[in-house]
């Protein structure tokens, strides 16, 4: 089983919209993955996932399970699973995202990626400063959990 996706790690992100994944990350994405992962849009927040095949495929069952009658359901698939694209390392261990995605997120030459547990997510570096000087509201669920 991989390890968990944490760390925040300032990248460059060139023209073409290449940029070198931190080697560390690659390392903890684990065999099960083949190299592959699958970028998406966040639709509550400017800014990319990025999941390992094998995390995306358990995400993408239970997105698939939803009552697809409903209205909010079928605008967050619309985003989401239409968004969703495999991307893979180059021989350089960069990833391509496609300029979709960084058209979506408003992502520049500077990003942030930003390590989830399962997964990441990929950051306009001026949005995550934006982001990260926003006092944090502690949810119910969190309050009763020794940390």
């Amino acid at each position: 089983m991989a390890q968990a996706f944490t760390g925040v790690h300032n990248i460059n992100m060139d023209a073409k919209g290449r940029l070198a994944f931190p080697a560390r990350q690659r390392d903890r994405l684990g065999p099960d993955s083949n190299s592959t992962l699958v970028a998406t849009v966040n639709v509550s927040s400017p800014c990319l996932f990025i999941y390992p095949q094998p995390a995306w495929e358990q995400v993408l069952e239970k997105v698939q399970a939803l009552p697809t009658m409903r209205p909010g359901v079928q605008n967050f698939q619309r985003l989401f699973v239409g968004y969703a694209t495999e991307i893979e390392f180059d021989g350089n261990g960069r990833l391509l995202l496609p300029a979709s995605l960084r058209e979506y997120a408003g992502l520049d030459k500077k990003v942030v990626l930003v390590g989830q547990i399962n997964k990441f997510e990929l950051w306009d570096e001026h949005r995550w400063q934006d982001v990260r000087q926003q006092p944090v509201e502690i949810p119910e669920e969190l309050q009763s959990i020794a940390l």
